[in-house]
């Protein structure tokens, strides 16, 4: 089930963004994803981080879905392979 996300106008100092831009790009992140990553990391602190939140995707580009579709089959050789070997 794919939950729709949702979208809010954020106002925010130039400086403060432009600090948040390159902090996000050291972490390989969007800025969207770095200030998610934030709050998120602000809420677990203060213990207001609902129960049954969603995950974050992982850091870095998404993979197209034909380096996926590749590395399932790889994955699937490995684990036939050694199946026959034992």
């Amino acid at each position: 089930m794919v939950v729709e996300r949702k979208k809010i106008l954020l106002r925010l100092d130039p400086v403060v963004h432009d600090a948040l831009a390159r902090w996000a790009s050291d972490e390989l992140r969007s800025t969207n994803s770095q200030i998610e990553f934030v709050l998120r990391r602000a809420l677990s602190e203060a213990g207001r981080l609902p129960d049954g939140v969603g995950r974050m995707r992982p850091r870095g580009r998404p993979r197209k879905a034909q380096e996926d579709d590749q590395e399932g089959k790889e994955q699937a050789d490995e684990d036939g392979d050694a199946g026959e070997a034992g």
